[in-house]
């Protein structure tokens, strides 16, 4: 049995493979190629469907046995912004924007509102499915959005928020440290035990 993770972002892929250290983890395009999911949901949840399925749905048509396809979507999400960046934060800045074109973005919003620092959360959906059921859970972490880049760590808008408790930004703080309590971490932590039941 292995995992199939639907997406193509290394940092996911690397973060999940840590997290689930004695399963195969291997992501879709090493097995169907790379491809495009159009992610046209409106929520975390409907978005992680929606790539779970297509992956699904491809890895069904090539005839691939005795797999568990997981996808994650994920993102920082600001009160004061309406709650943006939400789904759209890995393109915040546009279609195929880098990490460092999204955190200006935001950046930019927060020194327009003479912000240094605002109330911010991240939520991750964890979408499993294995023998065409659907199965989904929900992981949160709140913290603040500051105005600055700080730290080298992690990935996306991790230099730019400082979880409830520290004094550092994601992107300072260690792997070891964050995934006590990390959003994907917390999803990740439910989309186990839904593991432990279907495996």
């Amino acid at each position: 049995m292995k995992i199939v993770l639907a997406s193509a972002n290394k940092g996911k892929i690397e973060e999940f493979k840590k997290l689930l250290p004695n399963i195969e983890v291997v992501a879709y395009s090493d097995i169907l190629g790379k491809f495009d999911i159009d992610e046209t949901g409106f929520t975390f949840k409907e978005n992680a469907i929606i790539k779970a399925s297509v992956v699904n749905e491809k890895l069904k048509q090539l005839g691939v046995k005795d797999f568990i396809v997981i996808s994650d979507d994920s993102g920082i999400s600001l009160p004061i912004l309406q709650n943006e960046p939400g789904v759209f934060s890995a393109r915040y800045a546009g279609v195929n924007a880098s990490d460092k074109d999204n955190n200006k973005k935001l950046i930019s919003k927060l020194d327009e509102l003479n912000l240094e620092n605002t109330p911010a959360f991240y939520t991750a959906c964890i979408t499993i499915i294995y023998n065409d059921l659907i199965y989904t859970v929900h992981g949160f972490m709140y913290g603040v959005a500051i105005n600055k880049e700080l730290g080298e760590n992690g990935f996306g808008y991790d230099p730019l928020f400082i979880p409830n408790g520290f004094t550092k930004t994601l992107g300072e703080l260690d792997f070891e440290v964050k995934q006590e309590f990390s959003h994907r971490s917390r999803a990740l932590n439910l989309a186990k035990k839904v593991l432990d039941v279907i495996l």
